[in-house]
């Protein structure tokens, strides 16, 4: 943060907490609030430093009239359905608390949960379409989980409000990385700049010159004011020789993983030191959870892809590239389904070992609604018409959903032999009489089909050569079609 411009401003930068600094980052954030009326949102991720801007926008809040807290303050906390559930559970005790204190209180704080939707979590990407696990070049979990459903809320207030101001926890000595950005933002005026990826949201970061020793001693002296004290967080600290995950808005942010809480399933980095760390003292409950994570991250080993994903890619399409050697190598496309239904086993092992010696008996490591939205993926998408998913959840758990009713459910080993069986007689693709008849599958019963033949157009333009024909250089699209000799043949 810049030392202001006005002449009779406080001094808000400094290299060690004191009582001086504190009241004028204080008097800084009541001066910024009382500004205008645009309303605030902050950033609340659970973790240190969004704790210490809470509390501190908070504290500066309080000691105002009420009739001047005329603007609403969103608090919004980021659910990717992945937390650590050590961090999950604090967040979700302390987002409730902060909403009872409010009221009664009468401040204007609102807390709010953002999450993926249904069709955008970790899981229903993963094992419903299949996607591998997240690496550095292809971290498509942070815009789908992280990015889109705080931008939503963000950019829902500023249609109602006209513009926004974000308040974060970010620190220029959290990393040289979150240095430069702060130091590249394109300021429009002495504490507020502009968000890069937002329009009409502006940044405020009361903290950006705080060392963590200053947030530290702020924390622990300073007991939160919606009710409790800090010492649950010092601990989770403390255990796993962590930093926080920051509330993530754009891509600049770091993965989380590694040396920071957030997402256990992370792949991204080499190792969750974070989880290893819990789990050396003394958290062995969170063993199954890191077993699982060292897993997804071994499907990225070159050795075993052609075993595990698919040769076309989700566009349909065989593909290859030149690799680090000069050398034609293939693109590999999602996990195979018998892969997927393995992996979903070995998620509810997990999920049950964890309920017998974790304080949860009743964690969700993957919720219900994703469950069936797997299974739909599975039925319409990939030809499981046996319908697995709930056999392997009732043999992992013992337990039955309400699942939903289809009336193609059951179809499997007879009716897939028989059109193995065409195919063969027909030399057609093995899988493509399955894929057309599950475009019939998605749109049956449904008044208006109109799109019925360009679906089924799609699938038939689909690549449906071998890999062995592919890698001899048959890559027209008129090579991977199916020749219409054989289309009149299977008619007749």
């Amino acid at each position: 943060m810049q030392k202001p411009s006005e002449e009779n401003s406080p001094k808000v930068r400094h290299d060690k907490l004191t009582k001086e600094s504190l009241a004028a980052c204080l008097d800084l954030i009541r001066r910024q609030y009382l500004a205008d009326g645009r309303p605030w949102v902050i950033g609340y991720s659970g973790g240190k430093d969004s704790t210490c801007v809470l509390q501190l926008t908070w504290n500066a809040l309080a000691s105002l009239p009420r009739e001047q807290l005329t603007k609403p303050v969103y608090i919004i906390t980021s659910d990717t359905l992945v937390e650590t559930p050590a961090v999950e559970t604090h967040l979700a005790r302390t987002v409730k608390q902060i909403g009872e204190a409010a009221k009664a209180q009468g401040l204007p704080f609102e807390a709010h949960t953002v999450s993926p939707v249904d069709d955008e979590t970790f899981w229903v990407n993963l094992i419903g379409r299949g996607y591998p696990a997240p690496y550095t070049k292809f971290r498509w979990c942070t815009e789908k989980m992280k990015i889109r459903p705080t931008t939503k809320f963000i950019n829902d207030k500023v249609a109602q409000y006209g513009e926004v101001v974000l308040l974060l926890g970010s620190r220029r000595a959290e990393s040289s990385t979150r240095a430069q950005v702060l130091q590249n933002r394109d300021k429009v005026g002495t504490y507020l700049a502009r968000h890069k990826d937002l329009p009409n949201a502006y940044v405020f970061t009361p903290v950006e010159d705080w060392s963590t020793p200053d947030v530290w001693t702020y924390l622990t002296a300073a007991p939160p004011p919606w009710g409790g004290d800090n010492s649950e967080l010092v601990t989770m600290y403390r255990n796993a020789q962590a930093g926080e995950c920051p509330l993530v808005i754009d891509k600049s942010t770091p993965s989380c993983g590694g040396g920071r809480f957030g997402c256990w399933t992370c792949t991204v980095v080499d190792k969750d030191r974070s989880m290893e760390a819990m789990i050396d003292n003394g958290e062995t409950w969170l063993q199954p959870l890191l077993d699982f994570r060292n897993r997804l991250a071994l499907t990225d080993d070159p050795a075993i892809k052609k075993d595990i994903r698919e040769i076309r890619r989700r566009t349909g399409r065989i593909e290859f590239f030149e690799n680090s050697h000069g050398e034609k190598a293939l693109k590999y496309g999602p996990f195979k389904l018998s892969f997927r239904q393995k992996l979903l086993e070995e998620l509810l092992q997990a999920q049950q070992k964890v309920r017998a010696s974790g304080p949860d008996p009743a964690v969700k490591l993957i919720q219900d609604r994703e469950l069936h939205k797997i299974r739909q993926i599975w039925q319409h998408e990939e030809g499981d018409w046996q319908d697995s998913l709930p056999g392997i959840y009732e043999k992992v758990t013992g337990e039955r959903l309400d699942w939903l009713d289809d009336d193609w459910s059951g179809m499997g080993g007879a009716e897939q032999r028989v059109l193995q069986e065409v195919s063969l007689e027909c030399k057609l693709p093995p899988g493509l009489l399955v894929e057309l008849m599950d475009v019939e599958r998605k749109l049956h019963g449904m008044s208006r089909r109109s799109g019925v033949y360009a679906q089924l157009e799609k699938t038939l333009k689909k690549d449906w050569r071998s890999l062995e024909e592919a890698w001899a250089g048959q890559e027209t699209e008129e090579d991977a079609k199916i020749p219409p000799s054989q289309e009149v043949t299977c008619a007749d």
